[in-house]
């Protein structure tokens, strides 16, 4: 299928994307596509108006700061993945962004991207939240930054007003002797997750992060690594309450949350 009709616009500054937001009616912002272009070619949503950020200077910047990374809303998912810094101070990050679709997806989808559409089981949200990062978003009001337990607020919906647009996400260096593990499963390769599952661990305290189990990335960090990693899977799975499919049982979800939990639990405690 083909899109319903649009109007184009390409602004060249973040002062001009924010002045159409405030006044074109139902528009859309798009940077890599890997999302709203099949929605829109499906006509699952039809916009009146595309703003393209592409031409935006500056947004896809990796920057490294005092005690945060900050990675701009147009840094390609391949970016992230490949960056030395993320490598070295959010190992995490990298680690789960190059399990992202395929590297057609990867070279063009972005951070911001993924971090607005807000999908239960993607990478980014998952671990935005399991690290505790900041979104830091614009619109007419100004600057305001907004931490990721608050941003994402069900599936496909986040904190960002109609009139606000994703700048960028700072991200918690990681500490020296930190460890951490990404699991998924999917069907294949390049699949969402059915479930996903982020353990960090950091001074003995487990902070653990499950996608695609709710219609959010849940967290769990009141985990010691005294205890066992069973009991704590057992834990988080009676915790989670996954959705009823008719395609992907919620008994399903639950021992995968499970397995999976354990498994990644067991991988950051051997790795001390």
């Amino acid at each position: 299928m083909k899109p319903a009709p649009f109007r184009y616009h390409r602004p060249r500054s973040l002062a001009d994307t924010l002045q159409l937001l405030v006044t074109l009616e139902n528009a859309k912002l798009i940077a890599g596509g890997q999302s709203l272009g099949p929605m829109m070619n499906m006509r699952l949503v039809q916009p009146a108006e595309l703003i393209d950020l592409n031409a935006l200077a500056g947004l896809d910047l990796i920057a490294e700061k005092d005690d945060f990374l900050e990675i701009g809303a147009l840094a390609r998912h391949h970016a992230v993945e490949s960056s030395t810094l993320v490598k070295k101070h959010c190992p995490l990050l990298a680690e789960a962004a190059g399990t992202i679709g395929h590297y057609a997806i990867r070279s063009r989808g972005t951070l911001g991207g993924s971090l607005a559409h807000a999908d239960p089981a993607a990478q980014l949200p998952l671990v935005a939240a399991t690290l505790g990062a900041e979104i830091v978003v614009n619109g007419k009001r100004g600057e305001r930054r907004i931490a990721a337990k608050d941003f994402f607020v069900s599936m496909m919906t986040t904190a960002l007003e109609a009139d606000e647009i994703v700048v960028s996400a700072r991200f918690p260096k990681a500490a020296a002797g930190d460890r951490h593990a990404y699991l998924q499963f999917s069907r294949r390769t390049g699949d969402f997750a059915i479930v996903a599952v982020a353990a960090v661990l950091h001074s003995r305290k487990l902070r653990l992060g499950i996608g695609g189990a709710e219609d959010k990335p849940l967290v769990f960090e009141d985990f010691s690594a005294h205890e066992d990693p069973q009991a704590i899977a057992r834990k988080v799975r009676e915790a989670v309450q996954p959705t009823e499919s008719p395609r992907v049982p919620a008994l399903y979800r639950e021992e995968l949350v499970e397995v999976l939990v354990k498994r990644a639990v067991a991988r950051c405690l051997t790795s001390i």
